[in-house]
């Protein structure tokens, strides 16, 4: 027989939830290595080289930006969503504001909720939060009323009506679940 492999814990499922907005436009990060200091630009699945498609100019403002990242993010992974005009919804931003909010709310957000695209440093005032919708006990019934309240009042990042919808972290379990307004049941269409 191989190496005897124990089964995991099950998580309680009667634990608290963060639920945040879920932001339409790409998905990012910021790579700052311990050792050199060193700060690179990703997609969600490649990293940003010079001279190739920089994922709508994530690189550029990660580049322009890179000292005062290092110092705010420190050594790391910061995955978050760059949007804004040009980037799917857009929000309606003017031309040439994008933005990026950090996933990570635990760490870079107050908590409890609500929190409306919480500023790091006001040095960067596009690096904010992803914003905090929601942080209390799992509960099935909170989801639909949070949904229906970004419905009505549109999203928390920019005065916009058309939000897509929610990311609900179950904190026991450590995992993520989102909830859209548009094709939940199916999935985005891929061309």
């Amino acid at each position: 027989m191989s190496d005897f492999v124990p089964m995991q814990k099950i998580p309680r499922l009667s634990r608290d939830m963060i639920v945040t907005e879920k932001i339409d436009g790409t998905n990012a990060s910021i790579h700052i290595d311990e050792v050199t200091g060193n700060v690179v630009a990703a997609s969600r699945t490649r990293i940003l080289r010079p001279g190739e498609n920089d994922n709508f100019g994530f690189r550029a403002w990660v580049d322009a930006n890179a000292d005062i990242l290092r110092e705010i993010l420190g050594p790391g992974s910061h995955f978050g969503e760059w949007y804004g005009q040009g980037i799917q919804r857009g929000y309606g931003l003017p031309v040439g504001d994008r933005r990026f909010a950090l996933f990570n709310v635990s760490r870079w957000s107050p908590l409890p909720a609500p929190s409306y695209g919480t500023v790091l440093d006001g040095r960067i005032p596009t690096l904010t939060v992803v914003p905090v919708l929601y942080v209390g006990p799992f509960d099935t019934r909170t989801i639909p009323e949070l949904m229906e309240h970004l419905r009505t009042h549109g999203s928390y990042v920019a005065p916009f009506l058309n939000p897509e919808g929610i990311v609900i972290f179950h904190t026991a379990g450590n995992y993520l679940f989102k909830k859209t307004f548009d094709g939940d049941a199916t999935g985005k269409e891929r061309a």
